[in-house]
């Protein structure tokens, strides 16, 4: 999030602190009212509102996710030079915006006396003096009906384009990659895009339109009828979305000004769904065929740990990560370095577990994160572009926290109590049943899965496994990986 203050950082450490990564609207409010005598405190201490009790309410209302931070900070800005005429926002506009960006779920607060025209009304009057633009959905002219002309044909045009590419990522997500998730994220945006209509004059934009007289219309390129997989076209549809928002933003600033917000907003949530898109297709693709997974400990290999992968490989395991908690650096280097040695002779993906560090040290084909290691976009500034970054997830909303994040495969459990591994409780198999419905990036389960209930595993929904103990403790890991992979 670039040039905000420390106060709006601190906020939004405190709402990823108290939910685990997964960053919902109220999380974010509920961080920004951490601080008592804070701004936001004291803007609804003006209102005359009981600050307990509006933490009982943002507590209880059921609570959309937080959009991206750049997508907030920018809605806070825009309120800012709305209210104020000062496009440095302070923390009590990001609380408005937090309001602001979904008015359904504002809309909850009413009986709490809370609603974004008592936050506006509030943050006008403290500065009079200020002659900021008139604020709202109305629609704004200027003196030149020619003019609004103009800009009303610029955003017919694009509002057309944008749904046409709302409608072509749907279909991708829907039809070729099968996610329900992503599929319900494009709809969303999709329905915001179709409420913000509200605030534009349907009339003037239906009036400007001239098909027959539009010289693009024939004005093409070769490449736009080139695509060669269902990936590229979604790749250029995005691409497409994106400038058809900008364009909505910028020609959008004549005939409402909160229209024009609301289409930055959504380039922001299209930027981020565009990444999930990207790493969902080239995940999948990468790991196509990679059903067994292993995880292994030096320590808790019944034989050598090289001879382990090397049979291991041979039954069909596909994937192997590095599991060393109580080395130091430099001794978790150097066996990194003789796996990643022995990996690439037995054929498999290495992936190193927590440490981004030294997965992109030795080259490794990725780094495994728990909830509480580093982030995937810290990860990701490490390991580069290229490698493989999974995230362990142990509810529905930490899934698809990791997908918007740009996790390109899931662990998904603890399926059973594990011999090598203590949790303080278990998703089971119902979680397991609930990530296959949801999403179809690669996801393989984990937590005590072994020969005894691989069966149950399968029946769930899981095409793929991970597995510790069962691999490494086994007198015949060749034998053993070729009946768990027989068995899914």
């Amino acid at each position: 999030m670039q040039d905000v203050s420390p106060a709006i950082e601190r906020a939004w450490h405190a709402a990823r602190r108290s939910s685990g990564d997964v960053v919902r609207l109220s999380d974010l409010l509920l961080g920004l009212l951490e601080e008592d005598e804070g701004r936001p405190a004291a803007l609804l201490g003006k209102l005359g509102l009981e600050l307990e009790s509006i933490r009982d309410a943002i507590r209880s209302i059921s609570s959309p996710l937080a959009p991206s931070e750049d997508a907030m900070f920018a809605l806070a800005r825009e309120h800012s030079l709305q209210l104020r005429a000062e496009p440095s926002p302070t923390t009590e506009f990001l609380f408005l915006a937090a309001f602001w960006y979904d008015i359904e779920y504002a809309g909850g607060f009413g009986e709490h006396g809370l609603s974004v025209e008592r936050l506006q009304a509030a943050l006008r009057a403290e500065s009079p003096d200020a002659e900021p633009h008139d604020f709202g959905g109305d629609t704004f002219t200027v003196n030149d009906s020619y003019e609004v002309r103009q800009a009303a044909r610029a955003v017919d045009a694009n509002l057309n384009r944008a749904r046409e590419a709302l409608r072509v990522l749907d279909d991708y997500c829907r039809f070729v990659l099968n996610d329900k998730f992503l599929t319900g994220r494009w709809k969303h945006l999709r329905h915001h895009l179709a409420e913000a209509c509200s605030q534009l004059p349907s009339g003037e934009l239906v009036a400007s339109r001239d098909t027959l007289r539009d010289v693009g219309t024939e004005i093409s390129t070769a490449g736009e009828y080139t695509r060669h997989t269902p990936a590229d076209v979604a790749t250029a549809n995005a691409k497409r979305l994106q400038e058809a928002l900008r364009s909505l933003e910028e020609f959008g600033k004549i005939l409402s000004p909160a229209f024009a917000r609301t289409a930055e907003s959504l380039r922001y949530e299209a930027y981020t769904l565009e990444r999930s898109l990207v790493r969902h297709g080239e995940a999948s693709a990468r790991l196509a065929n990679a059903k067994l997974y292993a995880l292994l400990t030096g320590a808790q290999c019944a034989a050598a740990l090289d001879w382990t992968i090397a049979e291991a490989a041979l039954g069909g395991v596909d994937v192997v990560q590095m599991r060393e908690k109580d080395k130091s650096d430099r001794e978790l280097l150097e066996r990194a370095e003789h796996l990643r040695k022995c990996t690439r002779k037995a054929g498999v993906l290495f992936i190193v577990n927590d440490r981004p560090d030294i997965a992109r040290l030795v080259d490794a084909d990725g780094v495994h994160l728990g909830q509480t290691d580093l982030t995937v976009a810290a990860a990701r500034k490490i390991v580069g572009p290229n490698a493989l970054i999974g995230v362990s997830t142990h509810n529905l909303e930490q899934v698809r926290q990791a997908i918007l994040d740009g996790a390109d495969y899931l662990g998904i459990g603890p399926v059973f109590p594990s011999t090598t591994k203590s949790f303080e409780s278990l998703a089971g198999l119902e979680f397991v049943k609930e990530t296959m419905a949801e999403t179809s990036l690669p996801a393989f389960a984990l937590g005590g899965i072994d020969l005894s209930n691989v069966h149950e595993v399968a029946t769930s929904g899981a095409t793929r496994i991970a597995v510790g103990a069962a691999i490494a403790t086994a007198d015949d890991p060749r034998s053993m990986a070729m009946a768990l992979r027989a068995a899914l």
